[in-house]
């Protein structure tokens, strides 16, 4: 029987993997939400978030070369604070990614499609999922095949915006001083900055997706953190360009209230039809619900092998050797989901989703270096996973009560999940323990 997952994933396929997962779909309704919150620097806020960012991934980068497992952040969680831990992780990890995709499905069938053509959700909605499962299932070195193509064509488009916002700066159309003002009537410069890199830190989520594939790359110590760094400075990069023209090229409230900002550059340079930047914009939504249904059956079947879920979900595929089971299933339920029309009130408790899981692989990070006999492995200046760890807190500070509420319901199921899997654990030692052998050296 087939136990493990071909190593076919090269520095550049998984460089092209992070760099489409944080570019996503977010960042053409981004500019205008962070241009509301702190003002015409639009790249100030950027800036920040990108180094938030950062502190988190360097964390990411020496766990996934010292543990290249499928399981990801559920595999650090679990060596580091144990299987209950391991599987709240893993729970709101899963959890994130399933509604991530169902969101992404419904946003595909929406407005930008009927820029084209008007067709029923429903309909959409089946046939987008089953054509990505399909695609996972067919291997993961044409996935991130497609991928390629696709993050080029979603680059393109934000360089485009970048090119066209600059001529409008040439020809004398755009104020640069709007990029020198920073704070509201509600806030003032510190609070609105703030206020808009915790918007800006959204956009940047998505790398955390990628240590799910260290299993599938051919080299990781070596290609991981080259690739996961070298494609936040690179999305950052493009971001603070497209805040720089957007702020400069467009007065601040008229981003604000546009729900398209980046439309509303190109059409103030002119040139390019509104139809182009649907398809760009159906293409980044396709890329990033593909790369997210990715990480998620991979982090299915990773827990699967470790005992927390079901062990179906870890059948490997023969031939392809691509796990099918939790293919299907993460992809019927992110189905259901979308069907139900329940995506809107789950998608908002994303975010808090994603920083328990960022706080407990920050903390993962300092408990596992106590571990004696480590392979060789990237490693962090020590302070960079203390930060990492303030980031977090600081960032659920600035969560609404109104989403707490929502996620707090299922981080709740999360906790319930990780006290089965614990009760479980106990009772089939020395078993159990394990699945996450922590505090040891292997």
């Amino acid at each position: 029987m087939v136990d493990s997952l071909r190593r076919a994933v090269s520095t550049r396929l998984l460089f092209f993997f992070i760099l489409g997962d944080i570019l996503g779909a977010g960042v053409y309704v981004l500019v205008g939400a962070i241009a509301r919150e702190s003002g015409g620097a639009i790249w100030l806020p950027l800036l920040v978030a990108l180094g938030l960012a950062c502190l988190t991934a360097g964390s990411y980068a020496e766990l996934a070369t010292k543990y290249p497992k499928a399981g990801g952040s559920a595999h650090y969680a679990g060596r580091a604070l144990g299987p209950a831990a391991g599987s709240l992780v893993g729970f709101c990890m899963l959890a994130a990614g399933v509604v991530s995709v169902a969101a992404l499905s419904r946003a595909f069938a929406a407005d930008y499609l009927r820029a084209l053509v008007s067709l029923p959700t429903a309909l959409v909605v089946v046939v987008f999922l089953t054509a990505l499962a399909l695609l996972n299932v067919s291997g993961i070195k044409e996935s991130l095949g497609a991928n390629v193509a696709a993050t080029l064509v979603e680059l393109g488009g934000l360089v485009l915006v970048i090119g066209l916002g600059a001529w409008v700066m040439v020809r004398g159309d755009a104020d640069p001083g709007r990029l020198t003002e920073v704070g509201t009537a509600e806030q003032g410069v510190v609070g609105a900055t703030l206020a808009g890199a915790v918007l800006a830190f959204y956009s940047f989520v998505g790398f955390e997706t990628s240590v799910n594939l260290a299993e599938e790359v051919a080299d990781p110590r070596r290609s991981y953190p080259r690739a996961l760094f070298g494609a936040l400075l690179t999305a950052g990069g493009v971001y603070l360009l497209i805040g720089v023209v957007a702020g400069a090229a467009m007065p601040t409230d008229r981003l604000a209230n546009s729900s398209g900002p980046l439309l509303e550059v190109v059409r103030l340079a002119g040139g390019v039809p509104d139809k182009v930047f649907a398809v760009v914009a159906l293409v980044a939504v396709a890329n990033g619900a593909l790369l997210t249904g990715i990480m998620s059956s991979r982090l299915a079947y990773g827990m699967a092998r470790e005992g927390l879920l079901p062990r179906a979900l870890g059948r490997i595929l023969p031939g392809r050797r691509t796990p099918w089971v939790a293919i299907g299933v993460t992809a019927a339920v992110s189905l259901l989901l979308a069907l139900t029309g329940e995506v809107a009130s789950l998608a908002e408790t994303l975010v808090l989703l994603l920083l328990v899981v960022f706080a407990a692989v920050n903390l993962s990070v300092l408990i596992l270096r106590r571990e004696g006999d480590e392979a060789e492995h990237f490693r962090v200046p020590g302070v960079v996973p203390w930060l990492g760890l303030a980031s977090c807190l600081f960032l659920f500070t600035r969560i609404d009560g109104e989403v707490w509420l929502r996620g707090g319901l299922l981080i709740g199921i999360g906790v319930l999940f990780a006290a089965v899997n614990a009760i479980r654990a106990r009772r089939s030692e020395p078993n159990g323990r394990e699945a996450f052998p922590a505090r040891r050296g292997a």
